[in-house]
């Protein structure tokens, strides 16, 4: 695995934890529990993957990864690794079921409105924001921004590459009024 395309981001090296050069890394998961015991990861050195391999992952806190790289034996060494990115590979993800799925699988999916039939294409997630949306382009060209909730998502269709909405009253007529 070389390029970020084949890869998913995992979280960020944010400290050193100990004197042994073992790093705390704060990662992004609904479901840190499964980042136990992992024995490479990939970091972001200048722009390309670099593979690192570890002695054990363990969970520190709620998100946080405790990991403890092979050949990593000092303070100096681990310092050089902080604020780091953690990737790892796109095939390792676990496979999500029903209205679950990842960012990156539902691009170019189809958005489609109960009330309104098909209003355009996922082009992107925007997920740096509190509230996550999904930026969908329609027919004009024109965006239209609906939040990432449960509240909205009917279903989440694979088979066809769509995804049905059942979208509060007004808000698809804001950007299309």
């Amino acid at each position: 695995m070389k390029k970020k395309d084949d890869a998913y981001y995992l979280g960020k090296i944010v400290k050193r934890y100990g004197i042994k050069g073992e790093l705390l890394a704060k990662i992004d998961t609904d479901e840190p529990e499964s980042y136990e015991n992992i024995d490479v990861v990939f970091l972001d050195i200048n722009g390309k993957l670099v593979p690192y391999f570890l002695n054990k992952s363990t969970l520190h806190k709620a998100t946080t990864l405790r990991l403890d790289f092979e050949d990593i034996n000092n303070l100096e060494e681990a310092e050089n690794l902080i604020g780091k990115e953690i990737y790892l590979p796109l095939k390792d993800l676990p496979e999500l079921t029903g209205n679950k799925f990842y960012f990156h699988e539902i691009i170019n999916f189809d958005a489609i409105d109960k009330k309104h039939g098909k209003i355009g294409k996922i082009i992107a997630v925007n997920d740096t924001s509190p509230q996550h949306y999904f930026i969908i382009k329609n027919d004009q060209n024109k965006e239209i921004l609906i939040p990432v909730s449960d509240d909205v998502i009917e279903k989440v269709d694979r088979a066809n590459k769509q995804i049905i909405f059942n979208t509060p009253e007004g808000l698809i007529d804001i950007y299309i009024g």
